[in-house]
């Protein structure tokens, strides 16, 4: 009998039963929150995983009841020369991977810049990702996955293509948020599209609302702001928020990643442990933008994040 599943399900219920022993596992941000959870989780159930971090030391104290399933990688998304560094490494020790999970990402950050110039939030979300993905791309077995980790935040903004930067329009931490978030999900639609003839497919996901340290970048105002937002949204008629725990919060990546059928998610955004409808409007409290799965926008934003890393792949 199929199992159901929903927001509050755990990553323990989502695996239940399942063998992971023989698979190989990347996942990014291992140094709290969802990443730990995510290593966790399928350690536990027989997998093996590299786990990034940009710092070690703090990975390595929040890893440290995980055991000798987990092994740990440097790599700072917001420095492409970190993020080449790591994929080379990955590369040169020529280990498969059935599994690609990106986790790591910060959010509503003040206005800067990562150390090549871009934006914080799409260089750090998406671009050092991309780069990343791309350079492992021949490491993803043929029947492998990519697991992008969005946001219901996507729904804040479109990418804009003109101005990813913020040079022209002000700058919002939110808009800028919701950017990075529709970002990834386009990056695993054009991935979806390019690699499906190989057997790998891409998904992107939404783990919900958690208290983690993703969080940790918001000012007061910034938070004042988010409040007035889904008080509007609950007015209007949607759910009443709630967060999830960080059990939860993990469960759809790893539904997503090695329960769920690769046709069932390949190119698509899920959540609570499903595939995702989509949103009725931008204020709806789930469900995806269709802006977010637009095929021809992912193909645009395939080629400008190419000139912008000025990097083919």
């Amino acid at each position: 009998m199929t199992k159901i599943f929903g927001e509050d399900t755990t990553t323990d219920e989502v695996l239940a039963g399942v063998d992971l022993s023989g698979i190989r596992v990347l996942v990014t941000g291992v140094s709290a929150g969802l990443g730990v959870e995510t290593a966790r989780v399928l350690t536990t159930h027989g997998a093996e995983v590299v786990g990034t971090a940009r710092d070690l030391d703090k990975a390595r104290a929040a890893t440290a009841g995980i055991g000798p399933g987990l092994t740990l990688e440097a790599l700072d998304l917001a420095s492409l020369a970190s993020v080449r560094a790591c994929a080379d490494r990955l590369v040169a020790a020529g280990r498969p991977f059935d599994v690609i999970i990106a986790n790591a990402g910060v959010m509503a950050c003040p206005q800067g810049k990562t150390a090549d110039g871009f934006e914080t939030q799409f260089g750090t979300n998406h671009l050092g990702h991309f780069v990343l993905v791309n350079r492992i791309a021949g490491l993803l077995k043929p029947g492998g996955r990519l697991v992008n980790l969005s946001s219901g935040g996507h729904r804040y903004s479109d990418v804009n293509l003109d101005d990813p930067n913020f040079e022209c329009a002000p700058y919002s931490e939110f808009a800028a948020y919701g950017r990075s978030k529709t970002a990834n999900i386009l990056f695993a639609v054009e991935f979806d599209r390019r690699h499906r003839q190989e057997g790998k497919r891409a998904t992107a996901v939404h783990p919900g609302a958690i208290h983690t340290e993703l969080g940790r970048h918001m000012t007061p105002q910034v938070v004042q702001t988010l409040m007035a937002a889904i008080k509007s949204s609950e007015e209007s008629g949607a759910p009443k928020f709630r967060y999830k725990s960080v059990p939860q919060g993990a469960a759809t990546t790893v539904w997503a990643g090695f329960v769920a059928t690769a046709d069932q998610v390949g190119g698509r955004y899920c959540e609570d442990c499903h595939v995702a409808e989509t949103a009725q409007s931008p204020a709806s409290s789930g469900g995806v933008g269709a802006y977010a799965l637009n095929p021809d926008t992912a193909k645009t934003l395939w080629a400008k994040s190419e000139e912008m890393v000025g990097e083919r792949f």
